[in-house]
């Protein structure tokens, strides 16, 4: 009797602490994700350029404060007010600014760029933005503009009219726009030199692309708006790069030779802004040359060295070359199995690698002060944690600049004495310090509550399992905030398994958004594995599924169903499985390739043929179709579809451009000539991911067709 008594007690206590909660409802999950229930941060903190002075807004946004760090002195205050008067504009708050020197920012809105002088308290319009340009891209030094208006590129400056420095009317030539669609690290069309002398920028000629039709419904009748779609086989883009003298006004092309549709990646500047330096690929993606060009005339000068790989080189970092250091410079390349870093000289000989190991590196920061030091970012060996590296230039020595584990992002400051480290953990909602570049703490400048302390928030840990070969395997597990070993649960899978992607990782709420959470306090068990071929794990790892996608991916998968079948709480009858994009794949391939194995699917935006996908991405890991027909034929989903069993829902935005619509359709028409049942629901007007408040729609969707579905008889 006395032990039923403390049962109940404890019963009691339990619940009623729960009840003193708030629960987590769908909609407040999806559209406060990165609002009310992010961890506060210091809004607009960032390094004053050159210094170890920071800037910040205050809460409302109404003043920029700067505060020395190092040498304590009063901070300087710069008002909304102030800067209205001073710019002659009516802002109700600061704008987002860019520290140009130690003493001087700038900002822009729908018209101008300003600028501000923290020291003399002046500022103004510096230069006008032309009507309809996009891509902006300013200069603060030169104080000059590159810039798109349609299929063009521009530059201005002020008290100068804007030159047009490409005239294009016809729609297949695009310039000053990322091509290769931003494949290889690209993520923009525009290069200044150092100096602003000469601006890069990339061009395009797609007339040989294909056509693809996208439906348009906001007008009556509907209309058919065109893109240009280049799929695995067929006629790709061919790319240029041009230089366009300031000074003089005249454009030169760079020099180049090869296939038409290879690849001008990674475009870097020499110091002096004599040379520039292009990652050219070719388009099977197994060789690549790093080329040196003349500015002045686009000339050809020399390659200073290739890489070549049997699967695909895949370079994504331009050379960067050290501050003070003309004659050599540093290099990204995955060729000893992990995203290293490597020192040539301007002629193309290896003066070293710099750093070693079965870890990944990410981005170069700069130099400590000193300059004996390169400070990096990068992945432990397991993958999970984010950290900055110290690499002593001399001796090679490498160090680790946190103690605290978990996934940090940094900036270095301008004189190389202080770094900025943001980071979360599963343990810790998110911290902002300064440490110093030898790794020693030096200031905390945020140390955020979690914003979920007053929700019902289940339990989520890391597991590490073994795939078939031994290699570590990283899987996330959340289960309801009210769990009890003793039930049975049913279980979600959520997937994606493709390259340049990880989704799980020792950061806030283990990397998983929240409605897994919302959906967990249902009842469910929501788990993720990384299998083999996502990133941040070595060349190794990702490499692993070329020219036959999907069949390592689903032996991992299924080494995490088999981990959940060992678990005496899940009800493994009760299983389904949900995955967008390269996931909504692997969500297919698992119902299709596996069936049984999931009661339930639901797949969003999938390939479902990898012919129908863009030459870029789908030949870097399929190989061309004509070369690698097996591959293709073996990872056709319309091939699977007379395996089906449960059920499967495919969801499709109607005006993907990444993933079109035709993977869904064409899926769709193989399952009802083989007169099995599908389900399928469209966004209408969406591209290839469902944002804003239809997302919860999306969601609930998703969550609801999965919980009917397994709840069948």
């Amino acid at each position: 009797m006395k032990n039923l008594v403390i049962f109940l007690l404890i019963s009691v206590i339990s619940t009623t602490s729960y009840s003193q909660k708030n629960i987590l409802n769908l909609s407040d999950a999806i559209l406060k994700g990165r609002t009310e229930f992010a961890p506060k941060r210091v809004p607009g903190l960032q390094w004053v350029a050159g210094t170890s002075a920071i800037s910040f807004y205050n809460d409302d946004r109404t003043e920029l404060i700067i505060r020395t760090l190092r040498a304590r002195r009063p901070d300087i205050k710069v008002t909304v007010d102030v800067l209205n008067k001073a710019a002659d504009l009516e802002l109700k708050k600061m704008p987002r600014v860019t520290w140009s020197d130690d003493i001087t920012f700038y900002f822009n809105d729908a018209s101008a760029f300003y600028e501000y002088n923290i020291s003399t308290k002046k500022g103004g319009k510096v230069l006008d933005i032309p009507e309809n340009a996009a891509n902006l891209d300013y200069d603060p030094k030169s104080k000059m503009l590159a810039y798109t208006i349609d299929n063009n590129v521009g530059v201005t400056a002020a008290n100068v009219s804007s030159i047009m420095i490409t005239k294009f009317e016809d729609e297949n030539m695009i310039a000053g726009q990322a091509i290769a669609r931003y494949e290889f690290g690209i993520g923009k069309g525009t290069f200044w030199s150092p100096n602003a002398k000469y601006l890069a920028f990339y061009q395009k000629d797609e007339t040989d692309v294909a056509e693809y039709p996208l439906l348009d419904i906001t007008v009556t009748p509907g209309g058919l708006r065109s893109i240009k779609y280049p799929m695995a086989g067929q006629k790709s883009e061919y790319s240029y790069l041009g230089i366009h003298n300031t000074a003089t006004g005249a454009t030169n092309y760079i020099e180049t030779d090869g296939e038409k549709d290879q690849y001008l990646t990674n475009v870097g500047w020499s110091p002096d802004g004599i040379y520039v330096y292009v990652a050219v690929v070719n388009r099977d993606q197994n060789v690549m040359k790093l080329n040196q060009y003349e500015a002045f005339s686009g000339k050809f000068m020399k390659t200073l060295f290739e890489e070549t790989h049997p699967k695909y080189v895949e370079p994504e970092q331009p050379v960067w070359f050290a501050p003070g250091e003309n004659e050599s410079f540093y290099w990204f390349s995955e060729r000893d199995g992990y995203n290293h870093i490597y020192k040539y000289d301007v002629d193309g000989k290896l003066l070293g690698q710099i750093t070693k190991g079965n870890w990944v590196v990410d981005k170069i920061l700069g130099l400590s002060q000193s300059g004996d030091n390169l400070i990096v970012t990068g992945y432990d060996e397991s993958g999970l944690n984010h950290y900055a590296y110290s690499i002593n230039l001399k001796s090679g020595k490498q160090k680790q600049l946190s103690n605290n584990s978990g996934y940090h992002s940094y900036k270095l400051s301008g004189d190389g004495i202080l770094l900025m480290d943001s980071y979360s953990s599963m343990k810790t909602p998110f911290v902002t310090d300064v440490i110093t570049t030898r790794g020693e703490d030096f200031e905390n400048i945020i140390s955020s509550a979690d914003p979920l302390r007053e929700y019902n928030i289940g339990e989520v840990e890391l597991v590490e399992l073994k795939a078939d070969d031994g290699t570590p395997l990283h899987g996330r597990i959340i289960k309801p905030y009210n769990f009890d070993e003793k039930i049975k649960y049913p279980v979600l899978v959520y997937v994606y398994g493709g390259p340049h992607a990880q989704m799980v990782s020792n950061s806030r709420l283990a990397k998983a958004p929240l409605w897994m959470y919302e959906f967990a306090n249902r009842g469910y068990i929501v788990f993720t594995l990384d299998n083999r071929g996502s990133a941040n794990r070595g060349f190794e790892f990702e490499n692993v599924i070329h020219r036959d996608l999907g069949t390592t991916e689903i032996k991992d998968q299924l080494v995490g169903v088999n981990y959940l079948k060992s678990l005496d709480y899940v009800n493994y009858a009760k299983m389904a499985v949900h995955g967008w994009s390269y996931g909504g794949f692997m969500a297919t391939s698992l119902m299709l390739r596996e069936p049984g194995t999931f009661k339930v699917g639901v797949a969003g935006g999938p390939v479902t043929d990898w012919k129908y996908y863009e030459i870029m991405y789908g030949e870097r890991y399929m190989d061309r179709p004509e070369e690698n027909p097996e591959g293709y034929e073996k990872t056709s989903l319309m091939n699977y579809v007379n395996n089906l069993r449960g059920d499967l829902m495919l969801i499709h935005g109607t005006v993907d451009d990444v993933v079109v619509m035709q993977h869904s359709l064409d899926l769709v028409k193989a399952f009802v000539e083989a007169g099995k049942q599908v389900d399928f629901f469209p966004y209408p007007n969406h591209p290839h991911n469902v944002r804003g408040k239809d997302r919860v729609h999306l969601m609930t969707k998703v969550l609801d067709y999965i919980e009917e579905g397994l709840n069948k008889q």
